[in-house]
């Protein structure tokens, strides 16, 4: 590959950064102190394996971006799976509530902390990288 590639450093390191701090901590929140979790974030109670496995996802994320500090470009799937997710959510979950009118109220802030990681992926995803042949491939 040859050719120059377009990197916003700084976003890709910020993001990595935004993933370990928000994702890593409502992770780790999720699964050592979850009825604070929920009462911080105004959610209902529910089942508690469904929610714990929010939270080792959300960790793992967290955990997996320190790894991205070191490589960004290597670990920029991290990234893309996020960013994946998130769109899938809104536009599978979020956007059919919405149309129905039966969007809870509990859901507005976690759609502003979502839309925050997508539009900062989409800022920082190298998409020139991501999608370039390479020889090896």
């Amino acid at each position: 590959m040859s050719k120059e590639i377009d990197v916003r450093w700084g976003w890709l390191k910020f993001m990595y950064i935004y993933t370990i701090v928000v994702a890593g901590g409502i992770g780790l929140g999720i699964i050592v102190v979850p009825k604070l979790i929920r009462s911080v974030f105004s959610l209902p109670n529910g089942d508690p394996i469904t929610f714990g496995i929010a939270g080792s996802v959300y960790l793992s994320f967290g955990l997996l971006a320190i790894l991205g500090l070191r490589a960004p470009l290597k670990y920029v799937p991290i990234l893309l799976l996020q960013l994946s997710y998130k769109v899938v959510w809104f536009v599978g979950v979020l956007l059919p509530l919405l149309v129905a009118g039966r969007l809870p109220m509990y859901a507005i802030p976690i759609a502003i902390l979502w839309a925050t990681y997508v539009i900062g992926d989409l800022i920082a995803i190298p998409f020139s990288y991501v999608f370039a042949k390479r020889p090896d491939a």
